[in-house]
């Protein structure tokens, strides 16, 4: 029988249980294409799986990680052959199916997106899904209509994954970007990213008033409750927030004003369901925008075994930037 090195989450009476062991392939999950996974990465996602501190897995056992750079193996999908470099990020891997957190995987080919010309397996993942909802924001920015011109941008959690590559991405634009994080230790690197200003997230994480001064035309927010409160308040009119994570909380006490007397638009940004066409050109904005130099002054490599104490480190604020795991 063959097997395989991965880390398996199991359901405990005291909560989720971790274990590295030999896993057979034979046990994988349905899917036409099977991947040698040469890396992941740890997202603030993948650390509230790996504690267990919020219900991201919804399948036991599981193999935790929700994404992936790798080779392909074998495959009955027309999209797909082996030998073909893949990326592989959300659809629920590493939540409903098993995840990304061993050396091979099996999925559907429509899950998979061909390794953008320009990026190698550790780059792809030092971006990740937290590069990819990051750059999936800039986009809806985009689309909305706003440019450099219109007025600063403000980027949440600036230190974390979103953050960091949110910044650099911004700036290379020609973005004047406002990075707010409560790591004033972190001010020299998110200034080499290209943040222009660095203010403190105590700004923004109190209860706020229903308007405040117009600070900014737009925003990326990884943060949500009071914070995302506080940024669609202070933005600018016809401004917009692009909103995509929860690190401080899932409410919004926000008011309806920003929106009925500013014109403010808050766009919601979901990274795991994303259609494939957006995700080709997400990823493809990649390739060609992000810095390689930003990108890995952004990046440290761990070994899979380091997952564990990389996760629970990650969702208590202690990672800075992305983190890529070579899987081996």
């Amino acid at each position: 029988m063959t097997t395989f090195k991965a880390l398996v989450a199991t359901k405990g009476e005291s909560g989720t249980n971790l274990a590295f062991t030999d896993f057979a392939e034979a046990d994988l999950m349905e899917g036409d294409v099977t991947v040698r996974v040469t890396h992941s990465t740890v997202n603030y996602k993948d650390g509230l799986a790996v504690t267990g501190k919020a219900p991201v897995v919804r399948r036991w056992p599981m193999i935790p990680g929700i994404d992936f750079a790798g080779r392909v193996e074998s495959s009955s999908h027309p999209g797909f052959k082996p030998g073909d470099l893949v990326v592989l990020n959300g659809w629920g891997t590493g939540e409903t199916h098993l995840g990304a957190y061993a050396q091979k995987s099996r999925v559907k080919g429509d899950w998979l997106v061909p390794l953008p010309a320009g990026l190698n397996p550790d780059q792809a993942m030092a971006i990740g899904t937290a590069g990819f909802t990051a750059m999936l924001c800039v986009l809806a920015l985009e689309k909305h209509g706003l440019k450099p011109a219109d007025g600063p941008v403000v980027v949440t959690g600036a230190a974390g994954g979103v953050g960091s590559v949110a910044i650099a991405l911004l700036a290379k634009a020609g973005w004047h970007v406002i990075a707010s994080t409560g790591r004033a230790e972190e001010g020299d690197y998110l200034k080499s990213l290209g943040a222009a200003e660095i203010i403190d997230r105590n700004e923004l994480s109190g209860p706020g008033r229903p308007l405040g001064k117009e600070r900014w035309i737009a925003g990326v927010d990884a943060v949500g409750s009071h914070t995302l409160a506080n940024l669609l308040s202070m933005t600018r009119y016809g401004g917009a927030i692009a909103a995509c994570g929860l690190a401080q909380g899932m409410d919004l006490p926000a008011s309806v004003a920003p929106f009925i007397l500013r014109g403010v638009s808050l766009l919601g940004v979901d990274s795991v369901m994303c259609p494939k066409p957006r995700r080709l050109e997400a990823w493809a904005r990649l390739a060609a925008d992000l810095d390689r130099d930003k990108l890995a002054v952004i990046t440290t490599t761990i070994p899979l075994e380091s997952v564990i104490e990389t996760g629970k480190a990650i969702v208590e604020g202690k990672v800075r930037g992305r983190v890529v795991v070579e899987i081996g």
